[in-house]
């Protein structure tokens, strides 16, 4: 057991071996995100810098854990987007963001995923998700720090499955860890955002957990306290603007905020 639990380790972390932080360029300042965000808002940095004439900003894409750990050591992100307000409060209990640039940006849903191949239902029991695992493993973010796991551990305790079925868990380092490890078919099922689950085309959703079975899922998003770049403060207004509202419901998002500009 303890070997094969390794090798689900490896795998892991294989999937995740992409850079955290790509603020070794020149040019744009530079924005930490979970790794849950990254096409809509790949999507709507472009539109920013078409419409700006601005260099795009250098996105790292990585657990929000990991992100705000990075922060707290003295990473030079000027934008943090948080797939968890826990997250920001604790960088907010270091003083490190301009608490008046605040916002919940966005809200999710979370969902239980198959690979495209497969086209049963999966009721959200014990038995059900046993049954469907059978000898393979639930692919998840790590429930220890990364919002998605904390999430996913919650709502299967609500559901009573959480005992049975959690020695059949994959930790994986962020969400799209986890859906890559089903759209490759190394794990039959995963628990991942509804958002994660509308980008890969080799998955589909199996269940949809009810709300109030887990955390309302927030995204806040900050400048940093250190940030004096007046770009960053206005790509951080155009994620609440009413085209950035369009991409994100697009891609899967409820949108929070009001906008903040018509831009």
């Amino acid at each position: 057991m303890r070997i094969e639990r390794r090798r689900w380790l490896v795998l892991a972390l294989a999937a995740t071996l992409a850079p955290v932080a790509a603020y070794g360029q020149s040019e744009g300042f530079v924005v930490f995100a979970a790794a849950s965000l990254k096409n809509a808002l790949d999507e709507v940095a472009a539109t920013w810098a078409k419409d700006t004439g601005k260099p795009m900003p250098r996105i790292s894409y990585a657990a929000t854990s990991a992100l705000a750990r990075q922060i707290e050591r003295g990473a030079p992100a000027e934008i943090f987007v948080s797939a968890d307000v826990d997250w920001m409060d604790y960088l907010a209990g270091k003083k490190l963001i301009k608490v008046d640039s605040r916002v919940n940006l966005l809200g999710n849903k979370l969902v239980l995923i198959a690979s495209d191949g497969s086209n049963s239902m999966v009721e959200l029991t014990a038995e059900s998700l046993a049954k469907a695992l059978g000898n393979g493993r639930l692919a998840m973010a790590s429930i220890d720090a990364v919002p998605a796991g904390k999430y996913g551990k919650a709502a299967l305790e609500t559901l009573g499955a959480w005992n049975a079925i959690k020695d059949k868990v994959a930790q994986t380092e962020n969400v799209r860890a986890a859906l890559r490890l089903v759209a490759r078919g190394e794990a039959p099922l995963g628990i991942v955002y509804r958002t994660d689950a509308t980008a890969e085309p080799n998955v589909r959703i199996a269940a949809t957990f009810a709300d109030g079975s887990y955390p309302p899922i927030v995204y806040p998003a900050a400048q940093m306290r250190d940030s004096g770049s007046p770009d960053a403060r206005l790509f951080l207004e155009h994620l609440r603007s009413a085209k950035a509202r369009l991409t994100f419901e697009k891609n899967g998002f409820s949108v929070l905020s009001q906008p903040a500009s018509s831009t």
